[in-house]
């Protein structure tokens, strides 16, 4: 199938996008790596009337790290964070991830911004983001900047928080410590699928006891998000395989499952049970 017409614009900075935006009234769509957006306009489950090409943008931050921080760009490629080093946590874990998103093609053309906007819930950066606590900022003409935590930008399936004339300029994470252990664990039908569930475990190890714990699933429910129940059941602890295998017990039992063509409820529960229990695993890699 052939897309429906759109016009085709194809801003130079970010503040002719976000004017382009606003001019629009709601009924544009941002193209950045288009490896969602643009299969689902072939198939016209999107039809925009207007179709805003940010790859030309002069003035896009780039991958910086800076203060202790992440800063990642509107144009920022999956790929980009594959080269992260992995000498510090943080490097290492979104290294780790990025080679999970996709097919090779999609990792050096998708972007990690419109991964987010896309707001897929079996989307590793989306899960990645609310694990890590990440503030992204949106900007629009109207209103300027503002800066929206992970947790509260993804509204349900393919739905965020962000208005339709506001574009995602960054994403900022703060740097992990020296002592965090972290695991990544994904399950999907075939190799660069969407998963169907993926789980993240973070901690700090002091003393041999884990603290700030962070536990997170995404593809199990409409938004990925943090489990705080199996944080509070695992800080203070000592790592151990009974206390991972009580983790993952009690993630399988709290979440309200998804059911699709891929999964039930009961499976889904399975997997994150699986998933929660290999991430944990990692940690002590």
């Amino acid at each position: 199938m052939k897309p429906a017409a759109f016009t085709y614009l194809a801003p130079r900075t970010i503040d002719e996008a976000l004017s382009q935006l606003a001019d629009a009234g709601g009924d544009a769509r941002i193209l950045a790596g288009g490896q969602s957006l643009v299969p689902a306009m072939a198939y016209r489950l999107a039809q925009p009337s207007i179709l805003v090409d940010v790859n030309g943008l002069t003035d896009a931050p780039p991958l910086a790290e800076e203060d202790g921080r992440l800063e990642i760009g509107p144009l920022v490629r999956h790929q980009d964070l594959r080269r992260l080093s992995p000498q510090r946590p943080l490097g290492a874990l979104l290294s780790s991830m990025a080679e999970k998103v996709g097919p090779w093609p999609v990792r050096c053309r998708g972007t990690f911004c419109g991964s987010l906007a896309q707001a897929d819930p079996a989307s590793e950066w989306a899960l990645a983001v609310v694990a890590l606590d990440v503030n992204l900022t949106l900007e629009s003409r109207q209103d300027g900047p503002r800066s929206v935590p992970a947790s509260e930008f993804f509204a349900g399936v393919m739905a965020t928080t962000a208005r339709e004339d506001e574009m995602m300029t960054a994403a900022t994470i703060a740097e992990l410590p020296g002592a965090t252990r972290w695991g990544f664990s994904e399950f999907g039908r075939r190799t660069g699928d969407y998963a169907t569930v993926l789980a993240l475990a973070l901690y700090e190890l002091k003393g041999g006891r884990m603290t700030r714990v962070r536990i997170a699933t995404g593809g199990a429910e409409a938004v990925p998000r943090r489990l705080s129940e199996v944080e509070e059941a695992l800080e203070g602890s000592a790592p151990s395989k009974p206390r991972f295998l009580q983790a993952a017990e009690l993630a399988a039992e709290i979440i309200d499952p998804l059911e699709d063509y891929q999964a039930d409820a009961l499976y889904r529960r399975d997997l994150v049970r699986s998933m929660v229990l290999r991430a944990l695993q990692q940690t002590t890699r």
